[in-house]
Order: structure tokens, then C-alpha cells, then sequence
């Protein structure tokens, strides 16, 4: 059902944009930017059948030294068999606290984006591609990515999403393996694994600069339209 244009402005002033007019994306259209897949797809090493096998062996893991520093892992939440997947970097001090992804002040922001897409964070599944936090939020470091890597691709193989959605700079970069920065990577269709890709601002940029809301909303849009049309 389409958005009542009240609905819309709460969704909108959520994301910090009072208000929205009608213009055309300045994305390409989505048909003309599906590149052939070109990232490089890994071998699974794990090979689990089980959606709780999975989540005991995140729980258990200690495959890299983050393990002694965490309090929790964070194995992801939201619905096993969700068409969209969320993936961000890696957890915070909230989300180490509590085990779960993007809370605190960013997640706030990403549940209204999602609002905003008329979603829910039950119907979408959130995860990161680290399970634990990076001492000081650090950015991820290769060999814990490496480390990392496996749990992620079986939660994709399990879930088996319709899209995958890139949430930040470091997300994109590491799961498209480039060092494009979003701004480029933004408002084009990718792939990994053979999944459709899109890649978008993270919440805790868009808190650091509102300025970039508005091009968040315009990726939104995207994402949805691309949805429909794969």
C-alpha cells in the first residue's frame, strides 16, 4: 500500500528532511547499471545446515583475538527468511552491551529508515560482517575480516535474500572488494555472491552530517525500486 503523504513526512522528518518534493532520482536508471556479478565468491569452510548450529558456533568462536575483549557476540536478528539483508561493519559499545545490531542512536535512525521503506526490523534481517566489537570501534582489521568472513557468508546462504543492502563505507568497500568511497558506490546496483547489492550512508554518518539525509532518502528510493524490478 502506498504511503499516506502524513506517514511520508513522519518518515521524512525522521530522517531529518521537513521537506520532500518530487524529483527525479539522479541515479542512472537501475536496468542500465546491473553489471554482470564480479566479485570474487568464497569457498564456505563451515558448511552448516542450521540456522541455531550457526548461532551457537558465532557464540562460541574464537577464531581472532576480538574474543577476549567482547562481551557478547552480535549475531544478527531479524527474520530468518527476510528478502532484504542489512549488513554493517562491525558492533559498537551498545551492541557488544546487548547483542544486538545497530542500537543507540545510529539504530534508532536505521529502524526509521527502514520505516521510511515501510519495513520492519522483524521483516529484514541486520547483521555485521565482524560478530564482535573492535576495541575503541576501531575499523575492522583484514585478518578478523578473514577470521569473520565465514559466519556471514552461511547467514546469506541460509537466509538466501532477494537484496542485500551495504550499510556504510567500510561494509561496501569490504564486501564489493574495493577502495571506492560510498559517494561512487552509492545509487548503482552490484553484486556479491551472485545477490543484487546497494550501498548506502550509514546511519552514524548521516547523525555526523544531516546534511547527507537527503541523499540518504534518494537511496532509499533506489533500493526500493531496484527490489521491484529484480
Amino acid at each position: 500500500m502506498a504511503l499516506s503523504e502524513n506517514t511520508r513526512l513522519h518518515y521524512l522528518t525522521a530522517l531529518g528532511i521537513t521537506v520532500w518534493q518530487s524529483r527525479t532520482v539522479e541515479a542512472s536508471p537501475v536496468l542500465a547499471e546491473m553489471p554482470s556479478p564480479s566479485t570474487r565468491i568464497e569457498p564456505h569452510s563451515l558448511a552448516v545446515d542450521s540456522w541455531e548450529t550457526l548461532r551457537s558456533q558465532v557464540a562460541q568462536c574464537e577464531r581472532c583475538t576480538l574474543c577476549t575483549t567482547r562481551t557478547n557476540t552480535v549475531f544478527g536478528e531479524g527474520n530468518p527468511n527476510a528478502k532484504w539483508f542489512f549488513i554493517g561493519e562491525a558492533p559498537g559499545q551498545e551492541e557488544d552491551l546487548q547483542g544486538k545490531p545497530f542500537v543507540g542512536e545510529a539504530g534508532k535512525l536505521l529502524t526509521e529508515m527502514l520505516r521510511a521503506m515501510q519495513l520492519t526490523r522483524e521483516e529484514v534481517f541486520i547483521a555485521n560482517i565482524l560478530k564482535c566489537r573492535p576495541p575503541h570501534n576501531r575499523d575492522p582489521h583484514a585478518d578478523e575480516i578473514h577470521a569473520c568472513r565465514d559466519y556471514l557468508f552461511e547467514q546469506i546462504a541460509l537466509i538466501n535474500p532477494k537484496m542485500i543492502v551495504a550499510v556504510g563505507r567500510i561494509s561496501a568497500q569490504t564486501l564489493l572488494e574495493t577502495h571506492d568511497p560510498i559517494g561512487k558506490l552509492r545509487g548503482k546496483v552490484h553484486h556479491f555472491q551472485e545477490k543484487p547489492l546497494i550501498a548506502i550512508y550509514h546511519p552514524a554518518y548521516l547523525l555526523r552530517t544531516p546534511i547527507e539525509k537527503r541523499k540518504a532518502w534518494q537511496d532509499l528510493q533506489f533500493a526500493l525500486r531496484s527490489f521491484e524490478i529484480i
